[in-house]
This record gives structure tokens, C-alpha cells and sequence, in this order.
């Protein structure tokens, strides 16, 4: 993965985790965005806080970098009690859930992420020990084999998923509190970094955090990611000094542009309205044309530039948007989709 590619995925790069442990907010009242989850979620700490019994068990949904594992460290900071963290893809047997499970204390927060990847035997397992608090364990095999129940402790299962489609109903259903993660507005995510330029040590301006948090892409996590960059930049070249110029400066050095496009996002658009007149063309031809596997364009660049409102997915291939041909400063030809056509000509799949 290439370098401008890092600082704009959403996903955690290298030894990011380490560093936005130092960055990441310890209490609810601390979290910055997602009002109407942290409302939610207060109400639903306070009142198991009130009745002294763990509350019910939490699903997180929403993009990657938008706070769902940290919320997950806040709902067990904020019951006061320890926290089990694991993933979907590291449950692969029922033993493994088992393992867990068995030992968890009373009240104990249990974090899956990627919880819509568990193996099946073990999603299994998980409905009877959310619902009954007990695990059916299989002792021996073959006609031999024995089922013992085995109760385990009241526990909060918070589960994080960044495709709750994925979801077998079975399971979504179980989940008492469900909160579904929102991109960020730029104003929000101004806020996230001027609190991690205080925890770094940075002189950020007002002007300079404006600059970076619109190139964000709607996500902390790639907003802390350029805030570190640019700072880099500015203590070598600016005295340290992060404003809108030194920011735009570092960014654009970086090839992440005004709207958070970097070289990928841009030269799909390019090979789509420069040699494809705008579509529609095909996902494997248009990988061609970049030097990109399929999966890469498919994964990676399309569905921010799906939501941006630069590029639809239509049955016939991948369409350029009349805002696509004004961001690289053309005019959109007659017809072309979001303008004179309008969305109806194209339906997305």
C-alpha cells in the first residue's frame, strides 16, 4: 500500500493502535461527534449504574475509524469494570468463545470487533450466552459426546461490525442497545483535533485544523493521521506552526487534495472521464486503466468517492457524476448523471 493510500484508509496503519491509544478520549463526557449515540448510550450506562446489574449488551455499526472501539473502552470505563477485547476472525472454533466466556467476572464488558465475521459454531454458542448467560460445552465425540451447561457470569457484550447487513438476524436481534456510527461533520472533526494537538504538543491555528479536517474524509482516525503529518511538516519547515497554508502545503505534498481525493480516487476519476468519456465502464477495465487490481478500486477508492457524489455504480458500469466533471474543473457533458439525466437514469446496484 502506498503511502498517500495509508493516510487516507480508514483502517489502522503499521503501529497506529499503540499511538491512538494516547489519543483516545476516556469518558463519555470527553467524546466529541455522535450526539444522539452518546445521549443514547448515557441513558442506557446510568440506568444499569442505577440498578446495579450490567446493561444490555451494546451493537456498534459504521465505517472503520469513527470510534466504535473506543466507545467500547468508555461503556467499561464508565461501568467501572475490566474489559475483554477480541475479534470476530480470531473466534474461529466454538472452544475458542468457550475459552472466553468461562472466565469472564461478573459485569465484565466482552468486545468483539468484526463481530460479523465469527465462525458459526461460535455465533451459535454466543445467542445462548447472551440470552440464558450459559454455554452448552461438548464433552467427547461421536455418539459418545456429552452437552454440559455451564453458567457463566453476567457479563455486556459490546459488538462492533462495519457491515451490519452481514448480520444473521438470530444474533442482531439479541442485542438490547443498537447505535449506528455517523460520518463526521468538518466542525466535529475541528474539534477532535484541536484536543489531539493539545495531547501532542502541536500549535495548531483555527485556520489549520479547518484545512485538515476537510481533507478527513469524515473519520478521526484519518484526521489524527495528517494532523501527525502535517505537524512533521511544520516542525521542519513552518517552526511548528500548523496555519491553513503550512496544512494545504503538507497535504498537497502528500497528494491528498482539497477534498481528501488522493492519487487512487483521482486517477480512477481521470481514467473514467479522460479515456471513458465518463462512462459507464466496466470495474475490470477501469482497474486496467489505473494499474489497480479490481478489489483495490472496488474496496478501497469507490465507496468514498460513492459517497462523495463523484461516482455511482449502475448496472451497465461505473458513471462519472456531473460534480466529478466539475471537480477536474470540466463541463459535464449533456446528460450526464446528477445533472440534465438526473439520477433516474441510472439505477444503482
Amino acid at each position: 500500500m502506498s503511502v498517500e493510500r495509508d493516510l487516507v484508509s480508514p483502517e489502522p496503519v503499521g503501529d497506529e493502535p499503540v499511538i491512538e491509544a494516547t489519543l483516545r478520549p476516556k469518558r463519555l463526557s470527553e467524546f466529541i461527534g455522535q450526539q444522539r449515540v452518546r445521549e443514547q448510550l448515557s441513558l442506557v450506562l446510568e440506568s444499569a449504574r442505577r440498578r446495579r446489574r450490567p446493561p444490555d449488551h451494546v451493537l456498534m455499526s459504521g465505517g472503520p475509524g469513527l470510534g466504535k472501539t473506543t466507545l467500547a473502552l468508555i461503556i467499561a470505563a464508565e461501568l467501572g469494570a475490566p474489559i475483554r477485547m477480541t475479534s470476530g476472525p480470531a473466534l474461529e472454533r466454538a472452544g475458542d468463545l468457550a475459552a472466553i466466556l468461562s472466565t469472564l467476572t461478573e459485569g465484565e464488558v466482552l468486545f468483539i470487533d468484526e463481530i460479523h465475521r465469527m465462525a458459526r459454531p461460535a455465533e451459535e454458542m454466543l445467542y445462548l450466552a447472551m440470552e440464558d448467560f450459559r454455554i452448552d460445552v461438548v464433552v467427547g465425540k461421536g455418539p459418545g459426546a456429552t452437552s454440559i451447561p455451564l453458567e457463566i457470569a453476567p457479563f455486556t457484550l459490546v459488538g462492533a461490525t462495519t457491515r451490519a447487513g452481514l448480520l444473521p438476524a438470530p444474533l442482531r436481534d439479541r442485542f438490547g442497545f443498537t447505535a449506528h456510527m455517523d460520518f463526521y461533520e468538518v466542525a466535529e472533526l475541528e474539534q477532535v483535533l484541536h484536543r489531539s494537538a493539545r495531547l501532542l504538543g502541536a500549535d495548531l491555528r483555527e485556520d489549520g485544523a479547518h484545512e485538515i479536517a476537510k481533507r478527513s474524509r469524515g473519520t478521526p482516525r484519518i484526521a489524527n493521521r495528517l494532523l501527525r503529518r502535517v505537524r512533521d511538516y511544520a516542525e521542519v519547515r513552518a517552526q511548528g506552526v500548523i496555519t491553513r497554508e503550512v496544512a494545504a502545503a503538507a497535504l498537497d505534498l502528500y497528494e491528498v487534495d482539497a477534498e481528501g481525493l488522493d492519487r487512487l480516487d483521482r486517477a480512477v476519476l481521470e481514467a473514467l472521464l479522460r479515456k471513458f468519456g465518463g462512462g459507464p465502464v466496466g470495474l475490470s477495465t477501469l482497474a486496467v486503466a489505473v494499474g489497480e487490481e479490481p478489489e483495490t478500486v472496488e474496496i478501497v477508492a469507490e465507496p468514498f468517492l460513492v459517497r462523495q457524489g463523484l461516482l455511482a455504480r449502475t448496472p451497465r458500469g461505473r458513471v462519472a457524476t456531473a460534480l466529478a466533471w466539475k471537480h477536474f474543473g470540466l463541463t459535464p457533458p449533456p446528460g450526464a448523471y446528477g445533472a440534465e439525466a438526473g439520477p433516474g437514469l441510472f439505477d444503482d446496484q
